[in-house]
């Protein structure tokens, strides 16, 4: 502008107009704001994010991997059922009262085998029941002294606890913990384990946790072994505890399969209890695959299993590592839930790790990315949910940066090359910024999803935020509004020859609205701008109504006007220019309708 016109006064303008059009400034701050309110919004649904790129990956999560215990279920445990040498008790308000004495020295050593003060609450529910069904019997130890504690291990998933009477008559070593381990440590014949195993699975097929129950003794001089198998156990019963499906659950589930999400089971529990959790709530089993059996898999094996299984029993916390790992090498993108100190490499591991806010340890929430206060798998869902969202709005912020850009960058250019006077100088770009600065960020921000978000597939967790769809469209959108703005240009300056400043005017004006209309289409790629009005977003109302406030301002006060060197605009004008404004769009409108595959 300067070599071509002898004008270096407008050509340092000319340059800073054009570099403050082309700089796409914009898209750390949309970045940024996104994941941050991102981060706000999920923390709404009850998801506190730790690490934020994990709200971008969960919208492209292909696999679930969840606990049943407090996830699916509520973590809210009762007694339900009691077996002892093939007589059963079916629990109720009225049991509890009239406890048979049959069913006596089941509560008790339980209860034995349990924490007087616990936090688990399959503990808590045995201590609740048995308080209130041994009342007034001799059954009842609350003076007795805790001697040693053999806690549960990978080899034996039994706990048990040796304790000391107030009647110097010995010791007394209670256990409790899974039927075959109980088993193992009675040293039941062939036809015991049989019989025992047929008791388990009756109740595992009612959705019942079961607990095997066992006594021993030891005289109160004796020395007490390291190794509890050395101690002789007697099977005292099975006790059965419900917990109780959470009631959001189903209809969660059912949105993942919809959304193209596999979800996986993983449970300590009895093969039978899990299989008939995943009756009540829907989901898909199949096989099931038990923590022994994995055991015995290599890498390679368990990798061909995995893509069958849905459920995962008896599996200790170690082994969820090698499941998220087979996950991962069939490239899956894995969500995994923990709570305990042994579930952080798998938390780790796996692309999204969840724990449990209300009941999982410090440990496992360190490693995680996501945090669940309430320990829901309907919040998991709610969070992918939202993950998704994001991403479709950052897409679309993105969009409409790149599109607005192009009619910027082209009227800061064109005239310099046609030897046409200035249009945008850098008043013109700082008044258009502080319209697409609010709109990228907070207006597509706050759109809610699309109605298909959980209809699609999980996206390719590689596909870029700009693809080659979303550039072409953008750019026709941007050169759609450039070739208006010019034309307008153009007929004011030459055709009604209104002079420099009267073009400059309509030109802004016709800028300004097809800012407008950019963002009010964008707003989505699939409904048209009628049907986005009726959508609640009232951030988008606040950028729509200041930029026409200030717009008038602009052009009706002087002191304004003069500001922006533009001219007095009669009302016709004002009003023709919004409909170019807003025709340079339609062509975007009516491709709603018959969508680019």
């Amino acid at each position: 502008y300067g070599l071509t016109r002898g004008d270096w006064i407008h050509g340092v303008l000319a340059g800073i107009t054009l570099a403050m059009a082309m700089l796409p400034e914009e898209f750390p701050v949309v970045l940024t704001v996104f994941l941050a309110l991102g981060a706000w919004r999920m923390s709404k649904q009850q998801a506190l994010t730790r690490r934020m790129p994990a709200i971008e990956t969960l919208g492209s999560a292909t696999v679930l991997c969840v606990d049943k215990t407090g996830t699916l279920t509520q973590n809210r445990m009762s007694v339900t059922r009691g077996y002892v040498q093939g007589e059963w008790l079916a629990i109720s308000a009225q049991t509890v009262q009239n406890l048979p004495e049959r069913f006596h020295e089941l509560m008790e050593y339980s209860m034995l085998a349990s924490k007087k003060d616990p936090f688990d609450p399959m503990e808590q529910a045995i201590n609740e029941f048995g308080t209130r069904g041994l009342q007034g019997t001799e059954h009842l130890h609350s003076h007795w002294v805790l001697v040693q504690e053999y806690p549960l291990s990978r080899e034996l998933l039994a706990v048990s606890q040796v304790w000391k009477g107030l009647d110097n008559n010995g010791l007394v070593v209670a256990t409790k913990g899974a039927p075959e381990a109980i088993a193992d440590l009675c040293h039941l014949s062939d036809q015991e384990r049989v019989q025992l195993q047929t008791a388990v699975s009756t109740m595992a097929a009612d959705g019942l946790r079961v607990l095997g129950v066992a006594k021993s003794h030891l005289e109160l001089t004796a020395e007490i072994p390291s190794d509890q198998h050395v101690l002789n156990f007697e099977l005292v019963g099975l006790v059965g505890l419900a917990d109780p499906v959470r009631e959001t659950v189903p209809a969660a589930l059912k949105e993942c399969y919809t959304a193209g999400i596999r979800v996986v089971m993983i449970t300590g529990d009895y093969p039978g209890t899990a299989q008939s959790i995943a009756n009540q709530i829907g989901l898909e089993s199949g096989q099931i695959l038990t923590g022994p059996d994995l055991e015995k898999l290599s890498d390679i094996e368990l990798q061909e299993k995995v893509a069958g299984v849905n459920i995962f029993a008896r599996v200790v916390p170690e082994q969820k590592l090698r499941i998220v790992n087979a996950l991962k090498a069939n490239g899956e993108i894995v969500a995994m839930t923990g709570d305990g100190v042994n579930d952080a490499p798998a938390l780790k591991s796996a692309h999204i790790g969840i724990a449990m806010g209300a009941r999982g340890t410090d440990v496992a929430r360190e490693a995680a990315d996501l945090v669940l206060l309430n320990d829901d798998f309907s919040t998991i869902v709610a969070a992918v949910k939202q993950g998704r969202r994001i991403f479709d709005n950052l897409k679309k912020a993105m969009a409409y940066i790149f599109s607005i850009h192009v009619p910027i960058a082209g009227l800061s250019l064109v005239p310099i090359f046609l030897k046409w006077p200035l249009v945008l100088l850098p008043v013109h770009i700082v008044f258009l910024e502080l319209i697409i600065d609010p709109a990228c960020s907070v207006v597509f921000e706050a759109e809610v999803g699309e109605t298909d978000l959980m209809q699609r597939p999980p996206r390719e967790p590689n596909s870029p935020l700009l693809g080659r769809k979303t550039i072409v469209l953008s750019l026709l959108q941007g050169l759609g509004v450039l070739a208006i703005v010019l034309a307008v240009y153009w007929y004011g300056l030459f055709f009604r020859d209104l002079g420099e400043a009267a073009a400059r005017s309509l030109t802004f004006v016709a800028l300004i609205i097809s800012n407008l209309a950019l963002i009010m289409t964008n707003r989505s790629w699939s409904q048209t701008i009628i049907e986005n009005l009726r959508k609640p977003n009232p951030a988008f109302w606040w950028v729509f109504g200041g930029a026409t406030f200030f717009l008038l301002l602009v052009l009706k006060v002087p002191v304004l006007r003069e500001l922006f060197h533009l001219a007095p605009l009669h009302l016709h004008d004002v009003f023709i220019c919004a409909g170019l404004g807003f025709a340079s769009i339609l062509w975007f409108e009516m491709l709603k309708h018959h969508p680019i595959k």
